[in-house]
């Protein structure tokens, strides 16, 4: 049964490109011969390394995707772990995480979002007025201003900042 795999791996910097590709051409040849299936295949270029690996700071960054079985897994990794221009790699399977993302968007799409929902205008109970002469005077005595109230200041032996104000 054929899974995805992610298979990153790190060349020493001092290859050259030329056998670079001819590094990534034998691994993806050993894929395909085994029975698997290259999906992709993206040099990163040259990249500072996060510590020192065999006595190097920096090498070249390599991903291929990968649709293999497991026991192919394994023999490229064997190849990977004895090939000497390879300082580090890592193989990552896939395929159940695609499944579980599949699923998280799944469950996303079900659910409807707020911010696409009409927003509800408010319900205004109607006011209960007798008449229409009231509902005016009341209109207006809202419009008028009210009166401030008078401060008092109050005076005091103590230093300015000290005094308050009662209001």
């Amino acid at each position: 049964m054929n899974r995805t795999y992610e298979i990153m791996f790190i060349v020493r910097p001092d290859v050259e490109e030329a056998e670079l590709d001819k590094l990534i051409e034998g691994f993806s040849a050993n894929v395909t011969n085994g029975g698997g299936e290259i999906k992709s295949v993206e040099k990163m270029g040259r990249r500072r390394l996060a510590y020192t690996v065999r006595k190097f700071n920096d090498g070249f960054y390599v991903l291929l995707n990968v649709a293999a079985a497991g026991s192919l897994i394994t023999e490229i990794e064997r190849r990977l772990r004895v090939s000497e221009q390879v300082i580090k790699f890592i193989t990552v399977r896939m395929d159940e995480e695609e499944k579980r993302l599949a699923k998280v968007k799944a469950i996303r799409d079900t659910k409807v979002k707020r911010s696409a929902q009409p927003i509800a205008a408010p319900v205004q109970a109607p006011a209960a007025a007798p008449d229409a002469d009231s509902a005016k005077s009341e209109t207006e005595e809202e419009k008028k201003p009210v009166a401030a109230a008078p401060v008092e200041h109050v005076t005091s032996d103590a230093p300015p900042e000290t005094v308050s104000t009662a209001v």
